[in-house]
């Protein structure tokens, strides 16, 4: 069916709000340079594999077409959503790839032509006539879809089985059918259920307690304490690993914009005349700056990231996050885990309530949204209350309201990449007004996520991750 963009399935809404949003949710291991446009459709891949291996069906297939809709289709040359695909119908997942080896995977199938399905059946592939961009046709189900069909040989015209999938954001993946059926992890399963920052701050304050500590009730409700720290000290050290090849990595990213990666040369510079620190205090904003731009160069290079909570937002949060370890007194491990909880309370409001999806309601929905989540849990672990908390997420998202996302070229570079360094500039000082009052504010955090999302839906398709305004179409001025 071919519709507006704008248009979303209020079905995908209503099971988000019944289902469990955590940390290990909102920050996925995967690789770049979108989350949304690669992440989920190699994800997606992965699960039409698993549908025909359970059928009984992967091993009579002899073809395969993808059609890609709406932005995927739009954009999804410049992030790389085709080779997501091609590696996730070879049975490689987004946090076990290793991204070496892509260029030369994908060299082999295009050579030979012949696609290697979960690694189990050789099928002939040409990706002229069976990966399709429809670039004038939007589902209805949410900008990001495609639609995958498996055929018996290349003469059969009756599909041995068809599946749509939407990529609703953050690697996030949605079957189309199943929007309303059971959800693995439910709301009411976790024993501090919330869909607002006013139930989130009313259970923080009758217990006592922080966001962090809500958060980790919540998540012991699935694995244990010991899991859960583990796993986010994984998602740190992912976070910091890219940081430190963001700085190492020299050259010009791919896609052919030309751009020049900035970080090792910045990082050069910083590291070369430390004292420069002691004439300007604000040079520790040139390190926020450095580590954000040298996660989001490692994501735009097809790169090992983390989703948070989208690759096109990847490097507010570990720039927030590295700030507050290197140059604030506070910092301890603990104190990483308490962010990323905080953070990801956070981000499960806007995942709820409106979108994380940059096809959906624009860039506020990545980099604003990565900007409140970092702002709120940079403001606990220096010692915030619940309250202004709540007050610097909602700090972080108002001045982001109206942000579009107009990729140059399809591409996640130009605006992107200085966007989150921007991004994670704006929520320390989000953090740092919020913790010079006392949380009582004007505009409430869910009203201001109420506001985002509509403006999102009464923003022009055009600014909406098409490539097709903004920046996007006036290259000659950048």
């Amino acid at each position: 069916m071919t519709t507006k963009p704008e248009q979303v399935d209020n079905s995908l809404q209503n099971n988000e709000q019944q289902a469990f949003v955590g940390v290990f949710d909102l920050f996925k291991i995967g690789i770049g340079p979108s989350s949304s446009h690669s992440v989920g459709p190699m994800r997606a891949a992965e699960m039409f594999l698993a549908a025909l291996a359970s059928s009984g069906l992967l091993e009579t297939v002899g073809r395969v077409e993808i059609d890609l809709y709406g932005s995927l289709a739009l954009t999804g040359i410049g992030h790389a959503t085709d080779i997501a695909i091609l590696m996730g119908l070879q049975g490689e997942v987004p946090d076990q790839i290793d991204p070496e080896t892509v260029a030369s995977k994908l060299e082999q199938i295009r050579s030979e032509k012949e696609l290697n399905l979960a690694g189990r059946r050789t099928i002939p592939f040409d990706e002229k006539k069976d990966l399709l961009f429809q670039r004038k046709t939007f589902l209805e189900g949410h900008p990001n879809a495609l639609r995958f069909r498996a055929f018996a040989s290349r003469e059969s015209e009756e599909p041995l089985a068809s599946e749509t999938y939407y990529s609703i954001g953050g690697g996030f993946v949605v079957k189309e059918g199943d929007e309303g059926k059971g959800i693995a992890c439910p709301m009411s399963a976790v024993p501090f259920p919330f869909t607002s920052a006013a139930e989130l701050l009313k259970m923080a304050e009758e217990q006592g307690c922080t966001v962090s500590q809500i958060a980790l009730e919540n998540e012991k409700a699935f694995r244990s304490e010991t899991d859960i720290r583990e796993g986010i000290q994984k998602i740190w050290a992912v976070m910091q690993a890219c940081v430190d090849r963001g700085c190492r990595n020299e050259g010009i990213l791919p896609g052919g914009l030309n751009v020049r990666r900035r970080a090792p040369s910045l990082y050069q510079t910083l590291s070369t005349r430390p004292e420069e620190n002691l004439r300007d205090p604000l040079n520790i904003l040139d390190w926020v700056d450095l580590y954000a731009i040298a996660v989001n160069e490692e994501n735009a290079a097809g790169g090992r990231v983390v989703t948070a909570p989208t690759n096109g937002a990847a490097g507010i949060i570990p720039a927030v996050l590295c700030y507050f370890d290197r140059f604030c007194p506070e910092s301890a491990p603990e104190k990483i885990e308490q962010f990323l909880l905080t953070a990801a309370a956070i981000g499960a409001l806007y995942k709820k309530n409106a979108s994380i999806s940059g096809a959906e309601v624009g860039c506020q929905g990545e980099v604003g949204v990565a900007c409140s989540m970092a702002a709120g849990a940079l403001t606990e672990v220096r010692g915030g209350s619940p309250r202004q908390v709540e007050e610097a997420a909602e700090i972080g998202m108002e001045h982001n309201l109206g942000l579009t996302c107009d990729p140059i070229k399809g591409l996640v570079q130009v605006p992107c990449i200085e966007r989150n360094a921007m991004g994670a500039v704006k929520a320390i000082n989000a953090c740092r007004l919020a913790l010079r009052g006392d949380g009582s504010h004007f505009v409430s955090l869910d009203r201001v996520i109420r506001v985002m999302k509509r403006t999102g839906a009464d923003m022009s398709s055009r600014y909406k991750e098409t490539s097709r305004g903004g920046l996007a179409v006036n290259i000659s001025e950048c």
